[in-house]
């Protein structure tokens, strides 16, 4: 089948030759004949890299061919990087309708430009949900005149906790709108989107639901906790031509594995939270140029990452959700192409590695660590076929010849040669003679793994797990909760959504990990967990939101009202507060847990299969970065041997 026989008009026809596209891919075949031909709503479920955007906007470019200066397409995406992506896509769809306007609304960038170019006419917006709410709220966009909306990676943004945005921004567009829902997978949040805001949707899934894409080849290693580092080295040192992404769980430990990777030699830059706009940018022009090897990211910061040609992506540990092992191995395999999804476990993960296969419906092959003669024989060949492929230049070198000639006139062929070698290859071979086997036996427990993360993994725990899941609610939320004060308010432009967004963007934490919020005009208040006071109290206070400066304080229960602990000053308050004394015991993998003061745990895992779901949760998450976070590029250090300096 060709594009032509899916029945797109003209001017879109002329963009995909533009484009260079052959001919469609399986969702793009079965999802845009019938979102051309019928008004109806759609569900397609497809791994990131098969072609979704295309199967969404070149239907969407086809049907708003009249009043352009209306909004009448609307894309939601969960990240600023995806958002930028798919307007670039839909401009390039619409390069030969010179009437159609898109226009890309995020956070993290001037509101008021954007209220601008809206102003001007969008035909198409395309939108993370946080900004997207500030615009409605604002009444600066009019969605009364959307046909149709577009939820792109809706399984990501309910992950992110936009729950709410989601809900608000369907209830301003019109009840006769067409909805689109494009998605990963199918968690049972993004089918109650389905139920809740579409009427009788065609499904159309490639493959199973939750399926991993068939190109990818899944491969774990087991090792003890200590050599993590070394055998994200190794795996790296194997793979002289890697182009990758190596995922970490959080913020920090992004920062240190790629300054350690960078201070060792290796072409590696970490993607984060803590990095502001511009330098999120500089990163990512620096990647798609291929000026970087590796990018080592945590999940919400990679998402919507697209590029083309990764070789590997390496999960230096494994996600808390299983949702996510499947947006991260879909970065690489795209288009067709072949790629690898490499995974470090410890000796007691193994079980992980089996929940991931039953909702991925794959299988993943137990490999080894490479040992050292085997990398040395690798990074040999390499460097022979380099030099080998190099290019002589004549003209240069001339002048000098006679002089090097004459060195090496008392030495045979055989004699040049090993020495050009050792002297290039001695440092890596000293490195590794004495790197000894990573190797663990993933069947037994390891004393001193136990040791390294003891407390990091908990499903040894389950009966105590589910006895505190048991208990009711009220009595562990209360003695584990923590009231702060926020100085912004109402008036500030703050609502619980952008609230939120700047909580979890500044410590990492989810959504769930925030209680009740409450925005008062000229002043705010929320609640979390004790454990995470620190993280607040550190990461929040400082923090952008708007162009205002956000300051947070504990707020102490008082007779009358609230104190703030940070201050002698007294504000009364008719929000009832938690006390601020005493911190828990937060630990975060897997599942994430608290330790209660009655000593259970409670936790929300995808691996251990109990659910935390009760009680009032306020839904957010995150287009919104924090600007100020460091850029954390390193120079020089005393690498004892780096791949990439063979490349």
């Amino acid at each position: 089948m060709t594009f032509k026989e899916l029945g797109l008009r003209v001017e879109v026809l002329q963009s995909i030759e533009a484009m260079g596209f052959a001919e469609p891919t399986p969702i793009q075949q079965s999802a845009i004949p019938h979102l051309l031909q019928l008004e109806s709503d759609f569900v397609g479920l497809a791994q990131t890299g098969t072609g979704k955007t295309a199967a969404f906007g070149l239907p969407l470019i086809h049907k708003v061919t009249d009043r352009p200066t209306e909004t009448q397409g609307l894309v939601i995406a969960p990240t600023r990087e995806l958002c930028l992506q798919i307007s670039k896509d839909l401009e390039a769809f619409a390069q030969f309708d010179r009437q159609i306007k898109v226009v890309a609304v995020y956070g993290g960038t001037d509101i008021r430009k954007q209220m601008s170019d809206i102003k001007r006419g969008a035909t198409i917006v395309v939108a993370t949900p946080g900004r997207l709410v500030d615009l409605i709220n604002r009444k600066a966009i009019n969605l009364k005149t959307v046909e149709t909306v577009v939820l792109d990676e809706a399984d990501e943004m309910l992950n992110m906790g936009f729950k709410e945005d989601i809900d608000a921004i369907l209830e301003a567009t019109p009840e006769t709108k067409n909805v689109w829902l494009f998605s990963a997978t199918m968690p049972k949040e993004v089918a109650a989107i389905a139920k809740n805001y579409m009427t009788d949707p065609l499904e159309v899934a490639m493959g199973h639901k939750n399926q991993s894409n068939e190109n990818i080849e899944h491969i774990y290693y087991t090792v003890k906790e200590r050599d993590r580092y070394d055998a994200l080295k190794r795996l790296i040192d194997a793979s002289p031509d890697i182009f990758g992404l190596v995922f970490c769980r959080t913020r920090n430990e992004t920062a240190t594995v790629a300054e350690k990777l960078a201070k060792e030699g290796y072409s590696a830059e970490p993607l984060h939270g803590d990095l502001s706009q511009a330098m999120r940018d500089r990163v990512m022009d620096r990647f798609r140029e291929r000026s970087i090897q590796l990018l080592v990211a945590t999940d919400v910061a990679a998402r919507g990452i697209d590029v083309d040609n990764i070789t590997h992506v390496i999960n230096y540990n494994l996600p808390d959700d299983i949702e996510n092992y499947t947006h991260r191995s879909g970065r690489t395999a795209r288009a067709g192409r072949q790629g690898k999804s490499l995974v470090l476990i410890n000796t007691r993960e193994n079980f992980k590695i089996k929940a991931i296969e039953r909702q991925i419906r794959t299988t993943f092959t137990a490999a080894l660590i490479p040992e050292a003669s085997e990398i040395c024989g690798i990074q040999l060949n390499k460097l022979i076929s380099k030099v080998k492929e190099i290019e002589v230049k004549e003209n240069d070198i001339a002048p000098f010849l006679p002089a090097i000639m004459a060195d090496f006139e008392e030495l045979s062929k055989e004699e040049v040669i090993k020495k050009f070698i050792s002297a290039e290859f001695n440092r890596f071979i000293e490195y590794y003679d004495r790197a000894g086997d990573l190797n663990v036996s993933s069947g037994r427990g390891d004393r001193e793994d136990r040791k390294e993360r003891r407390g990091d993994d908990r499903f040894d725990r389950k009966d105590r797990f589910e006895r505190s899941e048991r208990a009711p609610r009220g009595d562990r939320d209360n003695a584990n909760r923590t009231r702060f004060f926020v100085s912004l308010g109402k008036r500030d432009g703050l609502n619980p959504g952008g609230l939120l967004r700047v909580i979890c963007d500044s410590t990492g934490l989810k959504s769930a990990s925030i209680g009740r919020i409450d925005v008062m005009p000229n002043f705010s208040f929320f609640e979390a967990d004790k454990a995470d006071e620190g993280a607040i109290l550190s990461k929040v206070n400082g923090s952008d939101y708007e162009g205002h400066t956000v300051n947070v304080e504990i707020t102490q229960k008082k007779e009358g009202g609230e104190r703030r602990s940070g201050g002698d000053r007294e504000r009364k308050s008719g929000f009832g507060g938690g006390k601020s004394s005493g911190f828990g015991d937060r630990k975060s993998f897997g599942s994430s847990e608290r330790r209660s003061s009655g000593g259970g745990f409670r936790g929300n895992s995808s691996y251990g299969k109990s659910d935390s779901g009760s009680g009032e949760r306020r839904s957010g998450g995150s287009d919104r970065r924090s600007s100020g976070g460091s850029d954390r590029r390193s120079s020089g250090g005393g690498r004892k041997f780096s791949s990439s300096s063979y490349k």
